[in-house]
């Protein structure tokens, strides 16, 4: 199960992360995707949000985002999470006009919570 946001900016990021989490997700199961990666950074960092890391992509998904770009990287971050490979490709185009997009995904912590690495 996974919601998807698409907002202005930072300050809209922060209002969503607190509206999802009214809504029930964790901290943990919300990611913020920009298209510059230190933007993501920084607002996942003073989000307190998720960050899509080994756990959720695997070894394979995680190593091959070290020769994609920075679009084929987001969009293979967003199917992670559950989020189809057409969904993700409009979201990727919504990155490119400098929109965030937050996904919220409980499957993808519950899947985490059940491997061991």
């Amino acid at each position: 199960m996974y919601k998807v946001e698409v907002v202005q900016n930072g300050v809209e990021a922060v209002n969503t992360v607190e509206a999802l989490k009214s809504q029930g997700y964790g901290e943990e199961e919300i990611y913020i995707f920009a298209h510059n990666r230190d933007r993501s950074e920084d607002l996942t960092e003073a989000t307190d949000t998720g960050d899509v890391s080994f756990k959720e992509q695997g070894l394979f998904e995680s190593f091959g985002n070290l020769f994609r770009s920075r679009g084929d990287e987001l969009r293979s971050k967003m199917r992670s999470l559950g989020v189809t490979e057409v969904e993700a490709d409009r979201y990727e185009s919504e990155l490119d006009k400098g929109k965030l997009v937050l996904v919220a995904s409980k499957e993808a912590h519950e899947m985490n919570n059940t491997h061991t690495y």
